[in-house]
């Protein structure tokens, strides 16, 4: 079973922003600053959930007028993510799926409750060229460095959070 919190979208306009909707930095104008929001997933990790989980962050994405080029970077991400939760985490609890877009940045993140860290293989690693898997990970740090953001790990008690940060423009 797939839970989700509403995605939220607050304006980022603040007490000072001009009256005049012309203005740029108004939240109707045409160069205002993106909408700043968030949503959150939580589902059993079964392979039925990875297109679930990449509709619903399509959605968000289109809502949030993100470039195509973004936007498939981040659904790449949550694939391969989603994926490998299903593959090697399946049994730690449930897995976890959380899409911002906050200060230009979109951030995704990932979360298990097993404890093993991926392992991020070098660009430079021979790659079994037979291999039916182990290559999304370094898809998706190549792509979201490619993008001008980053792949980051970060385990504790709980398990472990894989985050891709890519600027939303």
């Amino acid at each position: 079973m797939l839970t989700s919190t509403p995605p939220a979208i607050r304006p980022t306009a603040h007490p000072d922003t001009p009256a005049d909707p012309d203005t740029p930095g108004h939240p109707t104008s045409a160069t205002a600053p993106r909408a700043r929001g968030f949503g959150r997933w939580a589902a059993e990790p079964t392979a039925a959930t990875v297109p679930v989980i990449r509709s619903r962050v399509r959605s968000m994405l289109e809502g949030w007028d993100i470039a195509d080029e973004i936007a498939d970077v981040l659904l790449l991400a949550v694939s391969e993510l989603v994926g490998n939760v299903v593959l090697h985490a399946f049994g730690a609890g449930r897995l976890r799926v959380g899409v911002s877009l906050q200060g230009g940045w979109l951030q995704l993140e990932v979360t298990d409750g097993a404890s093993p860290l991926p392992r991020l293989p070098h660009p430079r690693d021979e790659v079994d060229q037979d291999a039916e898997n182990g290559r999304g990970l370094l898809l998706v740090h190549l792509m979201a460095t490619e993008a001008g953001g980053q792949l980051s790990v970060q385990a504790d008690q709980f398990g472990k959070s894989v985050r891709v940060r890519v600027p939303a423009a």
